[in-house]
This record gives C-alpha cells, sequence and structure tokens, in this order.
C-alpha cells in the first residue's frame, strides 16, 4: 500500500499547482510576463545553437533593433540578415542573458537586463538591454530591442600591453656590459616594474629602480624612477610611429631639476635602441646619447 504521507505530498503539490494555474489565468499580467520569461530563455537557447532563423523568430514582422554603436535596423528580414552574417563572421558565439526585470505595461511586456556574449577566442563584450515585447497573432514577439555598451573597463594592466615587450632582462651590446635592464610585472598585473643598474668593470655603481602604469587622467602610460643616490624622476610615454617617446624631468639629490626626452625604438624581438636627447641638468645642456640593449639570453641548463 502507497505511503499516506506520500499521497498527502501528491495531493498538495496538485493543489498548488493548480492554484498557481488559476491565479495566473485570474492575472493576465502575470501571464504575459511568464510566457515573455520562457521565449527569453528559449531565444537564448537558440540564439547559442547559432540558429539565425530560429532567433528571429522571436522577432515581429515590424520590429526594430538598435545595437551598442547606434545602428539601427528596421523589420525582421534585416535582423534575420544580421544574425546571419554576426554567425557566419563570428562561430561558436555563446550569451548569457541576466534579465532583471519583466513587467507588463499596458498592452506591451518590457524585459531589462544584461547581456554577456563570449567569442569562440575567449573575447568577453557585456550590453544593457531593454526588449519591448508586443502580442501578435503568433504569440508575443520582441517589438524593439536596444543595446547600450556596459562592458567593464580594461584593467590598467590591459592598457600597458603596448609595452609588454619590455618584460624580461636586457643588457647593452657594448663589450664592458655598462648597462642592465629587468623588466617585469607587478603581482597584481597592473604595473610593469623596472630595475637597472649601471656597472662600471663588473661593479655597479648605481641602482634605478622604475615603475610604469596607466594615467587615466592623461590617457597614456606613466613612469616613476626613484635612483640609489636618492634623486628620482618621472616621464609620460608617448607612442610615435612603433616608438615610445618619454618625456621625462627629475630631481637630482642637491635640488637640481633636470629633463630628456628618451626614445625606446624596438629594432627587433631581442633588441632595442634607447636614444636620449634634448637634456637639461639644471642650465647646462648635455650631450645626446644612445645605446643598443639586447634581451639576455637564458642561463645554461646544468
Amino acid at each position: 500500500m502507497m505511503n499516506q504521507n506520500l499521497v498527502r505530498s501528491r495531493i498538495l503539490l496538485g493543489l498548488m499547482v493548480a492554484f498557481c494555474s488559476q491565479a495566473l489565468a485570474q492575472d493576465p499580467k502575470a501571464a504575459s510576463v511568464a510566457q515573455v520569461r520562457a521565449l527569453s530563455e528559449k531565444r537564448t537557447e537558440a540564439f547559442n545553437a547559432g540558429k539565425a532563423d530560429a532567433v528571429a523568430a522571436f522577432f515581429h514582422e515590424d520590429c526594430e533593433y538598435v545595437d551598442e554603436f547606434g545602428t539601427h535596423y528596421q523589420g525582421k528580414n534585416e535582423v534575420t540578415k544580421l544574425l546571419g552574417d554576426y554567425f557566419s563572421r563570428f562561430p561558436g558565439l555563446a550569451i548569457v542573458n541576466e534579465s532583471e526585470s519583466i513587467r507588463a505595461v499596458g498592452s506591451i511586456v518590457i524585459e531589462e537586463g544584461t547581456r554577456k556574449t563570449t567569442a569562440a577566442d575567449g573575447a568577453l563584450s557585456q550590453v544593457r538591454y531593454i526588449a519591448v515585447y508586443e502580442k501578435s497573432t503568433d504569440g508575443w514577439q520582441i517589438a524593439s530591442l536596444r543595446d547600450v555598451d556596459d562592458s567593464p573597463l580594461p584593467t590598467p594592466g590591459q592598457m600597458l600591453q603596448g609595452l609588454e615587450w619590455l618584460i624580461g632582462e636586457w643588457i647593452n651590446e657594448g663589450t664592458d656590459g655598462q648597462v642592465h635592464i629587468a623588466y617585469r610585472w607587478s603581482e597584481d598585473k597592473n604595473f610593469i616594474l623596472g630595475d637597472i643598474d649601471v656597472r662600471q668593470e663588473g661593479v655597479v655603481t648605481s641602482k634605478s629602480h622604475q615603475r610604469i602604469g596607466w594615467d587615466p587622467a592623461l590617457g597614456k602610460p606613466r613612469s616613476w624612477l626613484f635612483d640609489s643616490d636618492g634623486g628620482f624622476g618621472g616621464g609620460h610615454w608617448t607612442q610615435l610611429d612603433g616608438r615610445w617617446v618619454v618625456h621625462s624631468s627629475a630631481v637630482l639629490p642637491d635640488g637640481t631639476n633636470g629633463s630628456a626626452m628618451i626614445t625606446l625604438t624596438p629594432l627587433s624581438t631581442d633588441r632595442f635602441s634607447i636614444h636620449g636627447s634634448n637634456r637639461l641638468v639644471g642650465e647646462s645642456a648635455e650631450q645626446d646619447f644612445e645605446i643598443i640593449v639586447a634581451r639576455k639570453p637564458p642561463a645554461p641548463s646544468k
């Protein structure tokens, strides 16, 4: 004989389902919202399957779509073509819709939320969307869809990717090996850290520590330099025709001001030049200089 508790549970479950169904039937707005929510989930499944026609079927014949760049598409035919081109150019796309609000307003239903799109190569974009649904003979369909870019801001480290080629150990190509430079990412990946040693006959005569970061106010990299003798300085980096020009200034231990234009020019993946010009120390002009540095070869394996 069936357990009496199980019988009671099934009866209660049946009553709850019947009650909910009756409540939805008595509240047409709630029913409309539930239907649109289900359609939104099915549209996501169709998109992730890469089926342009299946996605377009959720749009009204006279629909409009405005993408995050402000481009306007009118009618289901344009939307279908757009989706087909999109899936052809970017196979393997996947979206996640995070619906935050679905509400019935008069004869329409409005859905708002966030949509994240991931490409096959891992690239991610994010938009805020507002979808307006209108009921037709084919059921609820999208009459208007508008996207607004909501991608997270790039990190400072991402903004410094143009300087990633500096990472590694470098030595000058002179026979005396006077300059040794080592660059690495900081632990938080938001700064590039550099150590610069100047050596005479194998003895370190001066050391400098450099920190390169992203200056969002100027929209370009910025660096700070601290010397072992107590001097310090800084500079703003500008990329010009593949070179990096650093407009630098410094304060020497005795309080004298200095300035220079330092140009870093990649010559290959393993060599770059450092050229100093417009050098001033106090009121005195200093000679230009140029050195070529090469990537330090790895230590021989034991």
